[in-house]
C-alpha cells in the first residue's frame, strides 16, 4: 500500500495568524516528503478560511519549490470554474517547474454555497457534466492543437502552453456514485474516494462500484484506487481528547456548508450546534474512533490492513481537521515511525 497526504491551509479563527498557517502547512508537507509519501494533495476551495486554496496549481507550484521526490496532487480541481486551455497550461506548467511530478485531479465541487459564488445557477448536483467534458479536452491541448464545439466551452484552434514535461499526466477523478466511476474507469483515470466519516461499509460499497465498473467497461483498467479518511495517530489521553474535540468541530461547520444550515461570517462558516450532532450517529465520538483513521498507531495499522485486503492501493492521509499545529505534527510523525515501516 501506498501513502499520500492532502492538507489544506486551514484557519479555525480569526486570532491565527496566516503565516503561521502556510509554514506549518510545509512543515508537514516537508515532513511528507522526506518519509517517503507518494503524493501530496492540494484542494481548490473559495471563500473559506477553513479550506483556503482558491488556485491549487499556485499551491502545488509552492510546495514543488521546497520538496525534492513527492509528487503534486490537485485534489480536485472543480471542471466547472474553469476554462479547459486555462486549466490545461496551469497543470502543464507545473508539471514544468516541478520536473515531472504532477499528478492532476478533477472533480464536480462539494458545496452549493462556493456554486452559488463561483457559477451561479449551476446546482452542485450537475456539475460532473463539465468534468466529464473537460477530462478528455485537456488530454487533447496536451497532445496539440485542438478545436472544440462542446456544450460548456467552444473555441477555435488552440494548444496548451507550455506542455508537460510527463509524456503521460496520471489523471485522478474523485468518484463516489455509479456513473463517475464508470466514466473514470472508462477512461482510464485512477480513483480517489472519502466516505467522510461513514463506517467501513461506505468503503466496501465504492469498491463495489469499482469493480461494477471495470466489468462493464472491459477495456483492462490498472488504475489505481485511493481512499481518503481524516486521520490521527494518537499516544497520549490529552491527544486523544484534543482530535476528538477537533474533529466533531470541523464536522459541525462541514455540515452547515453541506446543508445551508448556518451563516459564514468573514469565511468562517457556523458550527452546527452540539445538540444537533448529538443526533448524529456520525458525529458520535465512539463511532468517529471506529470510522476515521484515528487510534493508537496498533489500531491505525490494523484498519489500514482492512483497506488493503479491500483492494484499496493507496492511502490517503487527510491531515486537515481543526487540529492544533503540534498535535498535527506529532500525530503525522507517528505515522511515520510507526505505522508506515509494517507496510514497506
Amino acid at each position: 500500500m501506498k501513502f499520500q497526504i492532502a492538507i489544506n491551509l486551514e484557519r479555525m479563527d480569526a486570532e491565527t495568524d496566516m503565516r503561521d498557517v502556510r509554514d506549518h502547512v510545509l512543515d508537514m508537507v516537508q515532513m511528507a516528503d522526506r518519509a517517503g509519501f507518494e503524493i501530496v494533495w492540494a484542494a481548490e476551495h473559495h471563500a473559506l478560511e477553513m479550506t483556503i486554496a482558491p488556485n491549487p496549481f499556485q499551491i502545488m507550484t509552492w510546495w514543488a519549490d521546497h520538496t525534492e521526490s513527492i509528487r503534486l496532487g490537485c485534489g480536485v480541481a472543480n471542471a466547472a470554474y474553469w476554462h479547459p486551455i486555462n486549466l490545461a497550461g496551469e497543470a502543464a506548467m507545473v508539471d514544468l517547474l516541478s520536473n515531472g511530478r504532477l499528478d492532476l485531479g478533477l472533480g464536480s465541487g462539494a458545496y452549493q454555497r462556493e456554486f452559488d459564488r463561483m457559477k451561479p445557477g449551476l446546482a452542485q448536483s450537475d456539475s460532473w457534466r463539465y468534468m466529464q467534458e473537460m477530462l478528455p479536452l485537456v488530454r487533447k491541448l496536451w497532445q496539440g492543437d485542438v478545436t472544440h464545439e462542446g456544450t460548456y466551452w467552444q473555441f477555435p484552434s488552440a494548444t496548451s502552453c507550455p506542455k508537460p514535461l510527463q509524456g503521460e499526466v496520471p489523471m485522478w477523478v474523485a468518484a463516489r456514485s455509479p456513473i463517475t466511476f464508470d466514466y473514470a474507469v472508462a477512461n482510464h483515470c485512477n480513483i480517489m474516494s472519502w466516505p467522510f466519516s461513514m463506517p467501513f461499509s461506505e468503503a466496501e460499497k465504492y469498491k463495489a462500484q469499482l469493480d461494477e465498473a471495470i466489468e462493464a467497461a472491459g477495456n483492462g483498467w490498472d488504475g489505481k484506487f485511493a481512499m481518503m479518511r481524516h486521520t490521527a495517530v494518537y499516544e497520549t489521553p490529552e491527544d486523544r481528547a484534543a482530535a476528538m474535540h477537533a474533529i466533531r468541530s470541523v464536522l459541525g461547520r462541514f455540515g452547515n456548508l453541506m446543508t445551508k444550515t448556518g451563516a459564514v461570517h468573514n469565511g468562517f462558516p457556523e458550527a452546527v450546534s452540539a445538540e444537533d450532532l448529538e443526533g448524529n450517529v456520525r458525529v458520535d465520538p465512539e463511532m468517529l474512533e471506529e470510522n476515521l483513521m484515528f487510534g493508537s498507531p496498533e489500531q491505525v495499522i490494523a484498519k489500514l490492513r482492512r483497506y488493503e485486503a479491500l483492494g484499496v492501493d493507496a492511502f490517503i492521509y487527510y491531515a486537515s481537521m481543526g487540529l492544533g499545529m503540534a498535535e498535527q505534527k506529532r500525530s503525522l510523525q507517528s505515522f511515520i515511525d510507526h505505522v508506515m515501516p509494517e507496510f514497506t
